[in-house]
């Protein structure tokens, strides 16, 4: 069966002789599928182009959350800056309490690292148009020195904190005051002449004259170590106030304390008596030092 063709004629508006020509149906559908397809595309790509267009401000607003980012980790930088003077701050004034508290300074090491510089500050103006890239390296590198730096500087103030501590336990273990209320020095320490013997001896302690039943008092705070009686020395109390003081006191006439009690300075722990080998009512009060009699005057500060 012959294919049918179209014709198409084309009648201008003026005299010219009509123009015609023919198309087959094949290649008419082809041509009708032609323009649909492309009109097809077009309208595609047209909507698309439009959908990209109106997610742009979603575009906008991941730039901003960048730059947001961008700038807190700025915000960051500073504040590691502040954080990297507070160090300074802290270190000075580790070196003041060691002078005060005539303490042995630190050992000579960096404060940022042992043996290392302190580290320039961040630069935290950089454009939030610029990345940060190099800016995050420096502020783990730096947070990794401040972290080092910190535990050193704790473990300094820990130092600190014993240290004091001891001088407090030091300073409440040493013999301040007078160990009666009231009574006179009848008796120095060093050499004398002995008053049973007439001769020269060492005196070890001193001698304070008062009336029987006079207070005693301890002179620092300690725990009782020893009471009874001791040869010439009569009923004897003798105080360990540790860092090796040891402070004993004779010829008594009544222990108020017993043995493993803690006293504190100024608490009253017996009375004056003349028990022993003694001349009349006093004190032999002596203060010992790693074993070894010293002066008790240098202690008495009232």
């Amino acid at each position: 069966m012959a294919q049918k063709n179209l014709t198409f004629l084309i009648i201008p508006e003026c005299t010219s002789r009509v123009k015609q020509f023919k198309l087959s149906r094949l290649w008419f559908r082809f041509t009708v599928w032609f323009f649909a397809i492309t009109l097809i595309g077009t309208c595609y790509i047209f909507c698309d182009y439009y959908r990209m267009k109106i997610s742009m401000p979603g575009t906008n607003l991941l730039q901003n959350e960048i730059e947001d980012q961008r700038s807190q980790i700025q915000a960051f930088s500073e504040e590691i800056n502040t954080l990297k003077q507070d160090m300074l701050k802290l270190k000075r004034l580790d070196e003041k309490i060691r002078i005060i508290a005539n303490m042995k300074p630190r050992d000579k090491q960096a404060i940022f690292g042992i043996g290392g510089p302190l580290p320039e500050d961040l630069d935290a103006n950089l454009p939030l148009t610029k990345k940060h890239n190099a800016l995050v390296r420096d502020m783990h590198e730096q947070l990794e020195h401040l972290t080092m730096a910190s535990d050193l500087q704790m473990k300094s103030f820990q130092d600190l904190v014993v240290s004091l501590e001891d001088q407090k336990s030091f300073l409440a273990a040493t013999p301040s005051i007078r160990p009666t209320v009231g009574g006179w020095l009848s008796s120095r320490f060093g050499y004398r002449t002995s008053p049973f013997t007439g001769r020269r001896e060492f005196h070890k302690g001193l001698d304070i004259a008062a009336r029987v039943g006079t207070s005693i008092i301890a002179p620092a705070s300690g725990v009782v170590t020893f009471t009874g009686k001791k040869g010439s020395y009569g009923l004897v109390l003798i105080i360990n106030h540790g860092h090796g003081v040891v402070t004993r006191y004779g010829h008594l006439k009544k222990s108020m304390i017993k043995v493993g009690d803690r006293v504190k300075r100024g608490e009253k722990v017996a009375l004056v008596g003349s028990s022993g080998r003694s001349t009349g009512p006093h004190v032999h009060y002596e203060v010992n030092v790693n074993g070894i009699p010293v002066n008790p005057e240098k202690y008495i500060l009232d």
